[in-house]
């Protein structure tokens, strides 16, 4: 920006009186006095900087300005311009450059978001060095924007790194609870099982922890064990996992006698959609035509992208079923395993989906997961080898479902007969 650039004295004089009047002055007009002002002023650029960002999207009415993302990459401009000699640059470029990637990311333009992404990284990492602070601010952006890209090595070293600088201190609620659930889901869509078990461990752990103390839900460890043993029998700890599902009976046989002992936020549900969307990861079949929102990160970090393939994706799917249930009925052993297979990833997608857009949500899904439970009765009926791996997995989902919508009698009588079709001892 041209600081030497003469502007008329009348301007100055009457952007001067918008600022000062006591009356209420609209975001135009301080975008307006201030980009005058900045003209003539170096200290006025970062108050043009906000007063962008503030206009861009109004917080009071929760509505995006139709200029938003101009507005957005107007403000990185005039914060570029501040002065590198500035102590507040920093703060002020990091976040303008955040308002614009979110812009950029939804419009889809990702590839310019990421870049920006990795730019905020870079600020964090000279603040970091600065203060002495080990966590980078950005990290966790980058990681799930990397993510989107399909570059998942280099999000589980980001997000590796994330938790190696906010473990120690174990940040209270559920912050530490999110950013172990992402790296999780950054190290299993790397590849890297052995990783992924031992921070699954470690999710368990944090959550056995809060709930004995009274920090958490005693319902977000139960769905940490029975996450943590769908993971490890994907990973072929078959062993493992049954001991990790008898914890997770013991627990909901407690649940179910004598509920939880506070009352929580929709945190928990949160938790569960979370940790849900796992299960589905293993049976999705991504179209290949884009990146995928990462296996089990929770909704609120998917980009805006994924989230428009997830939800939008829907309606297709449910005709795709559809069309599936009539050949199924037709000819079963070809079409019923594909059934089952894909009506799960339609129930797991539409509980994800519904449980991040409203607290009615298992009124929109609760005959998916009874459905899908038939689907599989059907196929072991038919298959009683694959039928009954099949039913376990999917009376297992719908028994965290139940319990999600505090049905705890039900889940327990759910998750008491996936133990029984796993062969595993299911108690009385």
């Amino acid at each position: 920006m041209n600081h030497s650039r003469k502007v008329d004295q009348d301007d100055i004089v009457r952007a001067r009186n918008v600022l000062l009047a006591s009356g209420r002055r609209t975001p135009r007009e301080e975008v307006d006095a201030y980009r005058v002002l900045a003209q003539v002023g170096p200290a006025y650029l970062p108050l043009l900087v906000g007063a962008l960002r503030r206009l861009s999207y109004d917080t009071g009415s929760g509505r995006k300005h139709a200029s938003a993302l101009a507005l957005s990459e107007e403000a990185v401009a005039v914060a570029r311009s501040i002065d590198a000699a500035e102590p507040a640059r920093a703060d002020v470029l990091y976040r303008a450059l955040d308002a614009c990637q979110k812009e950029l990311y939804d419009v889809g333009r990702g590839a310019e978001g990421l870049v920006m992404r990795a730019e905020m990284v870079a600020i964090g990492r000279a603040q970091a060095e600065l203060s002495g602070v080990p966590a980078v601010r950005g990290l966790r952006e980058w990681a799930a924007g990397l993510s989107d890209e399909g570059r998942y090595a280099e999000a589980a070293d980001v997000m590796t790194e994330l938790i190696a600088a906010v473990l120690p201190d174990r940040p209270r609620g559920g912050a530490l609870a999110w950013s172990l659930l992402d790296w999780i889901a950054a190290l299993h869509d790397a590849g890297r099982s052995a990783e992924t078990l031992a921070a699954f461990e470690a999710l368990v752990n944090r959550e056995a922890a809060e709930a004995v103390n009274d920090r958490s839900s005693m319902l977000c460890h139960l769905y940490a064990l029975i996450g943590y043993a769908r993971m490890l029998d994907t990973h072929g700890r078959g062993e493992r996992a049954s001991l990790v599902r008898q914890e997770a009976l013991t627990l909901l046989t407690r649940l179910a006698d004598t509920g939880e002992r506070n009352i929580w936020s929709a945190y928990q549900t949160s938790f569960w959609g979370a940790l849900l969307a796992f299960s589905g990861a293993e049976r999705d079949r991504p179209a290949p035509d884009g990146p995928h929102p990462p296996s089990g990160a929770a909704p609120m970090h998917w980009s805006p992208d994924a989230k428009r393939r997830r939800s939008g994706g829907l309606q297709a799917l449910r005709e795709e079923v559809d069309a599936l249930a009539r050949s199924a009925a037709e000819d079963p052993d070809r079409h019923l395993a594909e059934l089952v297979r894909l009506h799960h990833v339609l129930t797991v997608r539409s509980a994800v989906h519904w449980e991040r857009s409203t607290h009615l949500f298992t009124e929109h899904v609760r005959s998916l997961f009874d459905d899908g439970v038939g689907l599989a009765h059907r196929l072991y009926r038919h298959d009683p080898v694959e039928g009954a791996r099949a039913l376990a997995r999917i009376l297992i989902d719908r028994s965290t479902f139940r319990a999600a919508a505090r049905d705890l009698g039900p889940a327990l009588d759910d998750f008491r007969q996936a133990l029984r079709h796993l062969g595993e001892e299911a108690g009385s």
